[in-house]
């Protein structure tokens, strides 16, 4: 370590003094433990010459659930002005690069500064740095969102040319009781009450009754 990094180690740990230092890991449901993760954060702590105990916050979910869904958001709202936030990646922090940006904008706010290991920067502080790596953030978001809406819209167009139904299909649906089309008949022909037909296949006495209309046996009778 030379005397610039020995006196930019020293400044960091005095800054971070009293500071309280949190750790996000979040692993998929079809991921290992977060063991690995833990001593990448640790090294890193140590390596920023932070000072205080590192307190996990660790969550085992799909990548798919949204940050306000996760103990993500709990956390988020619980720190305050100084905190510091330290995730193995920027990913963990949302499903989208327009999540992360959210979250990272929300710390901005309570001026918690948000550190990244893999990306091996502070990319939640005030320096000019800081604020082009939030600025830049934002554009590829918007660019990311725009590429979404893009393919959405090609892929319905795609679709349509095709020929494929979008949407709901046209036209009854199948229903359950058509299984016992036979059995209903011989039951309505036998003079049962359709009250109780209804319950004996699980509908209610208007869905057996639309359904007899849809199939044309609404005048259906018992047999003499």
């Amino acid at each position: 370590m030379n005397e610039w990094q020995a006196m930019k180690h020293k400044k960091q740990s005095k800054a971070n003094e009293g500071s309280r230092i949190f750790a996000y890991l979040r692993v998929s449901t079809i991921d290992q433990d977060t063991e690995k993760n833990k001593a990448d954060v640790l090294s890193y702590a140590n390596a920023q010459g932070f000072l205080g105990k590192v307190e996990f916050i660790e969550e085992k979910i799909s990548g798919l659930k949204s940050w306000k869904k996760r103990k993500l958001n709990d956390l988020v709202e619980s720190m305050v002005a100084g905190d510091i936030l330290i995730v193995p990646e920027l990913s963990r922090l949302g499903r989208s690069l327009a999540e992360v940006l959210e979250v990272l904008n929300e710390l901005t706010k309570k001026e918690v500064a948000v550190y990244s290991v893999k990306e091996a920067f502070l990319c939640n502080g005030t320096s000019m740095q800081d604020k082009m790596m939030r600025t830049m953030l934002g554009l590829f978001a918007e660019i990311e969102r725009d590429l979404i809406s893009a393919r959405t819209k090609e892929g319905l167009a795609a679709a349509k040319a095709s020929g494929k139904q979008l949407g709901r299909p046209k036209g009854p649906g199948r229903s359950k009781l058509d299984d016992h089309k036979e059995e209903i008949i011989a039951m309505i022909e036998n003079g049962t009450m359709k009250n109780f037909i209804a319950k004996r296949y699980g509908a209610t006495p208007a869905t057996l009754t639309h359904w007899l209309k849809r199939h044309g046996l609404e005048n259906l009778q018992p047999k003499p």
